[in-house]
C-alpha cells in the first residue's frame, strides 16, 4: 500500500500527533492553537480529511496515526527523488552535497549506511 500524500501544513499538524498520540481531538485542537495558531475549525477539517486519505484515524474522539513519520518522510524522498532527479539517487546525493556543507561525522555515517547496506543489513 502506498503511503497517503501528506501535504506541508499537514505534516506540521502530523508532528504534533505522533509525538502526543493517542490524543482527544479537543486536546488536539488546543495544541494546534498554540503551536500552529489554528483556530479549530481548521484542525477539525485536517483531523476529518486525513482520516478520510487514510493518515489518521479518530474513533471516539482520540486521535492516532495510521502512518509513521518515517513513512511520510520515506515516501515523500521517493518523491522528490522520482520527480526532481528522474528517479537517480546518485544525482540527488550529488545535488544535496554539492550546495551544503557536510561535516566529518555526517560522512562517517552515510558511510556506515552504505556498508549496512551492502551487508544486507537494514540502515
Amino acid at each position: 500500500m502506498d503511503t497517503p500524500k501528506v501535504f506541508e501544513s499537514e505534516y506540521r499538524f502530523c508532528l504534533i500527533l505522533w509525538e502526543h498520540e493517542p490524543i482527544k481531538s479537543s486536546e488536539l485542537v488546543n495544541l494546534c492553537k498554540e503551536q500552529l495558531g489554528w483556530k479549530p475549525t481548521t484542525t477539525y477539517t485536517v483531523i476529518k480529511r486525513l482520516s478520510e486519505r487514510g493518515v489518521l484515524k479518530n474513533e471516539n474522539t482520540i486521535v492516532s496515526a495510521l502512518v509513521t513519520k518515517d513513512e511520510v518522510q520515506a515516501a515523500e524522498i521517493d518523491e522528490l527523488v522520482e520527480k526532481k532527479f528522474e528517479g537517480s539517487l546518485p544525482a540527488f546525493v550529488a545535488a544535496f552535497t554539492k550546495h551544503q556543507k557536510i561535516t566529518q561525522e555526517e560522512i562517517d555515517e552515510v558511510q556506515q549506511m552504505i556498508d549496512r547496506f551492502r551487508k544486507g543489513g537494514a540502515q
